[in-house]
């Protein structure tokens, strides 16, 4: 709709200033929506020109309205459906020239094609968009699901407006966390291998994991083992750096098929073991500029008490370096390697504080391109059942949740005796499992936290991606029997004239709109956006399909302009399921 609301802010604006008789401010002029469709498609208050005019804002919107009235009147000669406006009170609503406005909507989306939606708006700019960030001590879980759904949806958002974007991913291979599990094998492993257990790598380093937290209980050095052993690492004692090796190469290899199961993909990918020491190396710079100060233990840290950011430790007084330390290396060191106008973290809200810190000390370095570092915050996400704790094994894994909402896909499917309409069982399942869990996470906006549940996540009615996947395949299903029967409606054409029904105008609005909804997504990092604009499309449609016979019409030209409609609903519902990791299906 945004050309159309910037069309008629310019004729209200106009107008504003004819009836002022001189230069009025543009950013005066305030597009709202009225409350209901009978009362027009956009309103603008009076209000703001009160005191210029010297008139109640009612008395404003009925002189205004004569001369844009006047105006309308000269353009359309009359003609029937022509846009048009009236005064409510201290407002004037327009109403839009409905089948101007429909057939241009239409045939925009009939040319655009796959690319409708798509713009320029963030041509030239580059943006790195870090998400993902796994620890190579456990397998992906329900939280990393909620963080690789945002990132790679945000990323498909930022490109689809121009934006050169680079997916990273930082590996978080090196620390205590890791040598915990490190210690749990060494102690309790007996040399078993992912192989010996039949089980994928990353579950197994991560069974260790949970095992040293339970083994720390009982063992009061457990702790101060894992320290020493995170010590030995960073002195590159042969032995901790062969296992080491070993079982992140079991962790990452685990974790690599997960991706490859969610279509997770990042173009470059970071390991901390890497970048840490470049962080050694910022911190004597720090060191060296009086930003940072080292106490007596000698350990190194920044004082951001005048900020209320408290004193954060860059260093501890065994020399061993903290999250802080290596992110500092690694971001340094991913403008080294593609010079960024932004960069994204997406990372829960519980480090908010940790990004803050990062962010300064960063500026306080000098670094002039710490002020395009921003952090997307997000929320937890629980089951149910309440929330996961990792060190007591309490997690949902990734793989289990992927395989339950397969299984439960083709149970529904099965229920709903659709096996023959669907062809391949199991790959409509697994799609429908994708969707069901990639809608289910970008629904709620990034910062609110949510609750997961794999079966209202599968249902086919309501805001699900199976209802999207459904209403999709419903339209395929339409159009194929369309196809089938062109013979039955030869000679008919689109007329946009007949698209006179409530539901039609206001899918015509929904589909003028889904621009905007990508473009505010975008903005807000948030393709929440995206999913109420397709939500609120796919109902109309259905509300409107129930109600008005698409193919079954005598009159030709209204089944190809009905199906005409339905043609440019189903292409925008397709794209905006790509920028969300729905999988578009044709037949469901």
């Amino acid at each position: 709709m945004t050309r159309y609301k910037q069309s008629w802010k310019e004729i209200i604006h106009r107008a504003v200033e004819d009836e002022a008789g001189g230069p009025v401010d543009a950013n005066a002029v305030i597009i709202e929506n009225p409350p209901r469709a009978e009362l027009g498609d956009l309103a603008f208050p009076m209000f703001p020109f009160a005191p210029l005019l010297k008139r109640s804002p009612k008395e404003i919107a009925e002189r205004i309205s004569g001369r844009v009235a006047e105006w309308l009147t000269k353009q359309s000669g009359g003609r029937q459906g022509a846009a048009r406006v009236e005064v409510q009170g201290p407002y004037l609503n327009v109403h839009l020239d409905r089948p101007k406005v429909t057939a241009d909507v239409i045939a925009q989306i009939l040319k655009s094609v796959d690319l409708y939606g798509r713009t320029d708006d963030l041509a030239g700019r580059r943006i790195i968009l870090e998400f993902s960030a796994p620890n190579t001590n456990k397998p992906l879980h329900l939280g990393h699901l909620r963080n690789d759904a945002l990132g790679m949806s945000i990323a498909r958002i930022l490109a689809s407006l121009g934006a050169e974007v680079f997916r990273v991913n930082l590996i978080n291979d090196r620390g205590v966390h890791i040598c915990k599990s490190m210690v749990a094998y060494q102690r309790f492993g007996e040399g078993v291998t992912p192989e010996d257990k039949g089980q994928k790598g990353d579950h197994l380093v991560g069974d260790f994991y949970v095992r040293f937290a339970e083994w720390a209980k009982k063992t009061p050095k457990a702790e101060e083992l894992a320290r020493q052993m995170l010590k030995s690492w960073e002195e590159e004692d042969p032995e901790v750096r062969e296992l080491w090796q070993r079982m992140n190469h079991w962790a990452i290899r685990g974790i690599e098929e997960t991706y490859k199961k969610t279509g997770v993909k990042f173009d470059k990918i970071y390991l901390e073991s890497e970048t840490y020491l470049l962080g050694r190396e910022i911190v004597d710079l720090g060191l060296e500029k009086k930003v940072f100060y080292r106490e007596e233990d000698g350990s190194v840290w920044v004082d951001l008490s005048a900020e209320n950011l408290d004193k954060k430790v860059l260093l501890r007084s065994d020399g061993t370096s903290v999250y802080l330390t290596q992110d500092l290396g690694t971001a340094v060191q991913r403008y080294q390697d593609q010079p960024f106008d932004r960069m994204i973290y997406v990372v829960g809200n519980e480090q908010r504080y940790h990004f803050r810190v990062l962010f300064r000390v960063l500026e306080l370095l000098g670094y002039e391109w710490a002020s395009n570092l921003y952090h997307l915050a997000y929320g937890m996400v629980n089951l149910p059942e309440g929330k996961m704790k990792s060190r007591e094994g309490t997690v949902v894994d990734a793989d289990d949740l992927i395989a339950d909402l397969q299984a439960l896909a083709e149970e529904e499917i099965r229920e709903k005796e659709r096996e023959s309409d669907v062809g391949d069982l199991q790959e409509t399942a697994e799609k429908v499992a994708l969707g069901a869990l990639n809608y289910y996470l970008l629904q709620p906006s990034p910062l609110k936290d949510m609750i997961f549940d794999p079966k209202k996540s599968l249902s086919f009615s309501g805001n699900t991606g199976p209802y999207l996947q459904y209403s999709g395949a419903r339209i395929s299903s339409m159009l194929r029997k369309f196809n089938e029967r062109a013979r039955d409606f030869r000679g008919g054409t689109f007329k946009a004239e007949l698209l006179d029904q409530a539901d039609e105008w206001l899918i015509v609005k929904q589909l003028a709109s889904y621009p905007e909804s990508v473009l505010q997504a975008a903005e807000e990092l948030n393709p929440s956006m995206i999913t109420t604009a397709l939500f609120d499309l796919a109902q109309t449609f259905s509300h409107y399909y129930h109600d008005n016979p698409v193919l079954h019409n005598e009159d030709p030209d209204l089944v190809v302009s009905r199906i005409t409609l339905a043609q440019v609903v189903r292409q925008v519902l397709y794209n905006g399921m790509r920028l969300i990791g729905v999988p578009f299906l044709d037949r469901m």
